[in-house]
């Protein structure tokens, strides 16, 4: 029998807690705990960035973190980035850039390019490319995505 563990955490700026089940990922935890749909679960191995968080400032694959290890520690998912009922500036960029297509992977990516800006306000197409390296789409060939990054730049 699995034993159930409670955890408290911070997401969003709101602290929160839940029973965790097993050795449940914080992906599942923010999904089906938390109610939390942004962070999407893809290929449960790291590699499509679709369920990318921040943890503590660092971004994360949220499949590959356990949710137990987030006990104590701060969450931020891409639901936690719009305030006060406004996009934020990286969410927009990407709807004005039109760089939404089906939406699976906008979520990690927005999350991404949110910590690359943090990291680096004015990236080069090449600081982009890596830094986006880790997240997957299957619908577009990046130009949009591309500009959605640098139209947020620009506006920083």
């Amino acid at each position: 029998m699995l034993a159930h563990v409670r955890i408290d955490l911070t997401v969003n700026g709101e602290r929160r807690e839940g029973v965790l089940r097993g050795g449940e990922s914080l992906l599942t935890f923010l999904r089906d705990t938390l109610e939390l749909p942004g962070s999407k679960n893809a290929c449960e191995q790291g590699e499509c960035g679709s369920c990318s968080v921040l943890l503590d400032g660092t971004l994360v694959c949220s499949c590959l973190v356990l949710a137990a290890q987030a006990e104590g520690h701060d969450v931020v998912t891409v639901e936690g980035l719009a305030r006060d009922g406004a996009l934020h500036p990286v969410q927009q960029a990407f709807v004005d850039a039109g760089a939404v297509q089906c939406g699976f992977c906008t979520p990690g990516l927005v999350v991404a390019v949110v910590d690359l800006l943090e990291r680096m306000p004015h990236p080069s197409d090449d600081q982009i490319r890596e830094a986006l390296s880790g997240n997957l789409c299957r619908c577009t060939g990046y130009a949009k995505i591309f500009d959605a990054v640098r139209l947020a730049a620009g506006r920083a």
